[in-house]
């Protein structure tokens, strides 16, 4: 017990208890700010879709405009090539990501180029829920793959799903077999 309220041994100890503790207070306001900022790049921008194009080609919105958005190694059967007829198919694939992404948000992911030659942006594409879309199109068969390098980070994956639905005669390969 200390011989007066005033011994400055004991002041001293105080202060380096203060001290000591406003570093704690110091290290973990910088942990919490590092924790929010990791977090912060950690999140997905969503993107509403503004409409489905075909099975295979999105509109969504990117800020205030509308962008264009081709689902990159899947192809679907067309219904709105210029002078082409609607491919067999087509219309049931298109209503298939119809159904699938209309009204709601999706998230981009992107792989080594951004655009193709029509402007588009090139984007795997995945629901809030982590449901990824291209994928979902070959493996329920209402699209082939199409590998157009340099963007080939799924080509593996998406063969083994195109192959599967084709075995199992999904979507339009039950067509295949029917003739």
């Amino acid at each position: 017990m200390p011989k007066n309220l005033f011994d400055t041994k004991k002041i001293v100890d105080l202060g380096d208890l203060m001290s000591i503790g406003k570093i704690r207070i110091r290290i973990l306001i910088v942990l919490l700010l590092l924790l929010l900022l990791l977090t912060a790049c950690g999140k997905q921008s969503l993107f509403p879709v503004s409409r489905v194009i075909d099975g295979d080609t999105i509109e969504v919105w990117i800020g205030s405009s509308k962008e264009k958005v081709r689902l990159i190694g899947v192809d679907t059967p067309e219904t709105k090539a210029p002078q082409e007829p609607v491919e067999p198919y087509g219309p049931e694939a298109a209503l298939f990501t119809k159904k699938l992404v209309e009204g709601k948000s999706v998230r981009l992911e992107f792989d080594v180029q951004e655009r193709d030659k029509y402007g588009r942006i090139l984007a795997y594409v995945y629901l809030p829920d982590g449901t990824f879309v291209n994928a979902e199109l070959l493996r329920k068969g209402y699209a082939k793959v199409l590998t157009i390098p340099p963007n080939v980070k799924y080509v593996d994956f998406f063969i083994k799903l195109e192959r599967k639905a084709r075995e199992e005669g999904r979507g339009m390969w039950a067509l295949k077999a029917e003739n």
